[in-house]
């Protein structure tokens, strides 16, 4: 795999961007679409035929070394890589943590993302390639960016929640998250019993929501219990789909403090002595 750094414009507040894979020759350019304002971003990006990887570290005063690859989604047709991606780093810097936005390539829709776990994972073949590509760079690079190597967390939403659920249920252990954070997830229907390692997650979601409902994320949430394993649940009356990070009158829009109180202990927690 070729790295390739780029130094990213100082406003985004990101220290660098990592090519994770050179795109193919005669690749086609990328299509990025402004939905939102030059004041508020929310950007669409299509095409995407060389994956990357966003680096927002936290600075060192405020930093707790958590970190988190953060998975935009649009469907697998497109990446809302605002409202989804960049916005939320800024966010996870804020509170010391360190945001990884991964740009990855798109299969072209969620078509055999939500059959059984087997058919989820052929069809998001590429998706799972560049989400393993970001962990593995981000372990490898825990002692350079100051990070726990135990604290190494993949955030998804909509479609990348589908991908961060993927990666816990089905990562080899190098390239398996520490934690898992899925908002309003797209979660095969056929989930089966999910494996001993996959890791303690939070879940948020809106009662509205009428691309990916609830019962997703209830379903994902009581597997997890089956397992004992340790598991957080947010159903806001009101948000629809794709809330993001956006602050609105919406109830969904609280899930960032619980998100931030669940952190804070699962970092105590792992920090305990075993």
């Amino acid at each position: 795999m070729k790295l390739a750094l780029l130094l990213l414009a100082a406003p985004l507040m990101a220290q660098q961007v990592i090519v994770l894979r050179q795109a193919p020759p005669g690749a086609p350019p990328e299509k990025v679409e402004e939905r939102g304002t030059a004041q508020l971003h929310d950007r669409s990006i299509s095409a995407v035929a060389e994956p990357t990887l966003t680096v927002y570290l936290p600075d060192a005063k405020v930093a707790t070394g958590g970190s988190m690859v953060i998975c935009p989604g649009g469907g697998y047709g497109h990446l809302a890589i605002d409202k989804e991606g960049y916005d939320i780093a800024r966010w996870m810097q804020s509170i010391g943590w360190a945001g990884f936005v991964l740009k990855y390539r798109l299969p072209g829709s969620m078509k055999g993302t939500m059959g059984t776990v087997a058919e989820a994972e052929q069809a998001a073949k590429l998706p799972l390639e560049d989400a393993a590509a970001a962990m593995r760079l981000v372990r490898a690079n825990v002692a350079k960016w100051h990070l726990k190597p135990d604290a190494v967390g993949m955030m998804g939403f909509s479609a990348g929640g589908n991908l961060a659920a993927l990666m816990g249920i089905t990562a080899p252990a190098d390239a398996r998250p520490d934690l898992l954070v899925l908002g309003y997830p797209a979660i095969p229907q056929a989930l089966g019993e999910l494996p001993p390692t996959v890791p303690p997650t939070f879940l948020v979601q809106a009662d509205d929501d009428r691309l990916a409902p609830g019962d997703n994320s209830v379903r994902f949430y009581l597997a997890l219990k089956k397992l004992k394993k340790p598991a957080e649940l947010h159903v806001y009356s009101s948000g629809g789909h794709g809330f993001g990070i956006k602050k609105t009158a919406a109830t969904a829009s609280a899930w960032p403090a619980e998100l931030e109180s669940w952190l804070k202990e699962r970092l105590t927690l792992q920090s305990a002595p075993k």
